[in-house]
């Protein structure tokens, strides 16, 4: 009786097949690990930059709140209009000049144009999607600026770098991503 010895062509083959199945696989998962990295780091400088304007506005109550401290003992209600508040499909009236020259900002709204300028830097075609997407707001509940309530709704529109799609909340996937938040100022 003889010994076999070594492989056969089609074990050769196979193990190349299936070697190279994994490969694809490999390289398909990085491709989208990129993307979902690319995201993220996107959708954390959205929430940067929230969280700055949140700061901006508890800085310049009085932009914000019909009385404020220490005239009166606790803040009144919202006003129903802010140099802070747009909405979709609106743009602020932004002073021309340059931010990053200026060692501090002089007034509410400096502050505001010069955020609003790192938004339209930092995020993906955000200078286009700033007018017809981002909005700040009174809003009475998520979703809804209807100038009620005493909370302050933002979102920040960016889009998908490359060919990435955003994936929502509802685990579906669009160009255009968004991040909102809302706080009592």
């Amino acid at each position: 009786m003889k010994k076999a010895r070594g492989f056969s062509l089609i074990e050769v083959l196979v193990t190349l097949l299936l070697t190279a199945i994994g490969i694809l696989g490999i390289v398909a998962m990085q491709s989208r690990s990129i993307q979902y990295t690319q995201n993220s780091v996107e959708r954390n400088a959205a929430v940067m930059l929230t969280s700055e304007l949140i700061e901006i506005i508890r800085a310049n109550p009085d932009e914000v709140f019909d009385q404020v401290l220490p005239d009166y003992p606790i803040n009144s209600l919202l006003k129903t209009d802010s140099i802070f508040f747009k909405s979709k499909g609106e743009d602020f009236d932004v002073a021309t000049g340059n931010c990053a020259s200026r060692s501090a900002a002089s007034s509410a709204q400096e502050l505001r144009d010069c955020w609003a300028a790192k938004v339209k830097e930092k995020l993906p075609e955000a200078d286009t999607l700033f007018d017809s997407d981002s909005y700040i707001c009174r809003s009475s509940q998520t979703g809804n600026c209807d100038g009620n309530g005493s909370a302050i709704e933002i979102q920040l529109a960016w889009s998908a770098r490359g060919e990435g799609n955003c994936l929502d909340a509802n685990g579906g996937e669009s160009d255009i991503c968004t991040f909102s938040t809302r706080v009592e100022p």
